[in-house]
């Protein structure tokens, strides 16, 4: 890892600067694609699964004897720990719908707002060298609590045209409509456009590589929503006298193993800390599997020494984090002090894969930045919010002369008729 002491703040913007998150140049393979897509259907999807999953699929859609016979492929073990997993993060889900409130703003006015689910939500789940059945969980369980009427989701098979059992036993958890063998661009144009097998949906969630990145970017221009720009994973650790350097080093590690273009920062007041963690991180990386993935991550990564935890808090709200740990004393008062992060661990006992898997929070969250204005999903993900109002006549004889005064003043003459003659009623 890169080290940096003392940085001037002049120097700080460009510090906090991660890999390019411009797919553009991806767009024109991405077109042609999703025109074929569009033109062919599933004749198309077929095509490009044999061509880059190197699969010859004759069914997409995954049967409901294969998702009953999942649960018997995973060990007993990882059964149990997803239905756990799956428990704390209904539990928080539920927490999180959200009461309808009547506002009378003015005497015979009345407004609310009702959160009403979307319809038909697309899922795509990753199934690459690291399957991501959490995934599943994250994104199929909110839909759920939210009362999409159909959940499908999309995740590449292997040249066998099998899926991970452990990413089939977790939608069948969740009582995912449909599931279908289709990964890559492919599957976000069937999602998106809809195919004679593929549902068309209104909103894609999920993870993916830059393809499906930028797939998931151009079908939001015209055809559907996605759940929120993403980039490569990202994690920033805070940590002072009080902090181990075993556990900050793990934590480093944990988001370096994701890919070679993760970063991880460690942002800390003390000068011998530094040296100790990077001494941990060396020890500790070569214990892991995926160390070379780790390592070339670590490459664009950096631990920056700084003069104080307010500059420190300060440098880490301008990074604004797709995860931030506090490894530190009083971490919790630290917690009130952050403005930009996606997710926030606090305390020494507190690790990121807690987040990503079991603590109930979710893991689909805001990277290269995006923390200073998208929210991590979450229930509201799911919903669409639509305003309500009802006037009395009373009410509106009161309002409608500003009514008509504010329509006079744009020049919008039907506006203002519109309150008039029912005022002259």
């Amino acid at each position: 890892m890169q080290i940096f002491r003392y940085p001037n703040k002049k120097e700080w913007p460009r510090l906090t600067e991660r890999a390019t998150s411009d797919y553009s140049d991806k767009f024109s393979v991405v077109d042609g694609i999703m025109q074929d897509i569009r033109l062919r259907g599933d004749e198309a999807v077929r095509d490009y699964t044999n061509k880059f999953d190197k699969a010859v699929i004759n069914q997409f859609q995954v049967t409901a004897s294969e998702l009953a016979q999942a649960e018997k492929e995973i060990p007993m073990e990882l059964a149990v720990a997803i239905r756990m997993a799956a428990s704390n993060i209904t539990l928080f889900h539920e927490a999180q719908k959200a009461e309808i409130r009547e506002v009378e703003t003015f005497p015979g006015v009345k407004c609310w707002q009702k959160n009403l689910p979307i319809e038909k939500v697309g899922l795509y789940i990753p199934g690459g060298s690291a399957p991501l059945f959490s995934t599943v969980l994250m994104l199929a369980l909110p839909a759920m609590i939210s009362g999409c009427s159909e959940v499908i989701l999309c995740t590449p098979p292997n040249p066998e045209g099998k899926i991970n059992p452990a990413i089939l036993f977790a939608a069948s958890l969740c009582k995912v409509s449909k599931v279908f063998r289709i990964g890559g661009i492919q599957a976000i144009g069937a999602m998106a456009y809809g195919t004679e097998s593929v549902p068309k949906v209104h909103k894609i969630f999920g993870p993916g590589n830059s393809w499906v990145t930028a797939a998931k970017q151009y079908v939001s221009l015209n055809t559907c929503t996605i759940d929120m720009p993403a980039g490569p994973s990202e994690l920033a650790v805070i940590g002072d006298q009080s902090a181990n350097p075993a556990f900050v080093a793990s934590d480093l590690l944990s988001q370096a193993e994701h890919g070679p273009d993760s970063q991880v920062l460690f942002l800390t007041t003390e000068a011998t800390l530094v040296e100790r963690v990077a001494e941990e991180v060396e020890k500790q990386l070569e214990q892991l599997p995926r160390r070379e993935i780790a390592r070339a991550a670590l490459a664009h990564s950096r631990m920056i020494l700084l003069g104080s935890l307010d500059e420190v808090i300060e440098f880490s709200n301008l990074y604004a984090p797709e995860h931030l740990i506090l490894q530190t004393e009083n971490a919790r008062e630290l917690a009130k002090k952050v403005t930009n992060a996606g997710s926030v661990f606090i305390g020494h006992y507190t690790p990121e894969s807690a987040g990503d898997y079991a603590s109930g929070t979710n893991h689909t969250l805001p990277t290269n930045g995006w923390a200073r204005s998208v929210s991590g999903l979450n229930l509201d993900s799911f919903c669409k919010k639509i305003t309500y109002q009802e006037i009395s006549r009373e009410g509106l004889q009161q309002l409608g002369p500003v009514i008509e005064t504010m329509a006079e003043a744009e020049l919008l003459q039907a506006h203002r008729n519109a309150v008039t003659i029912r005022n002259k009623k």
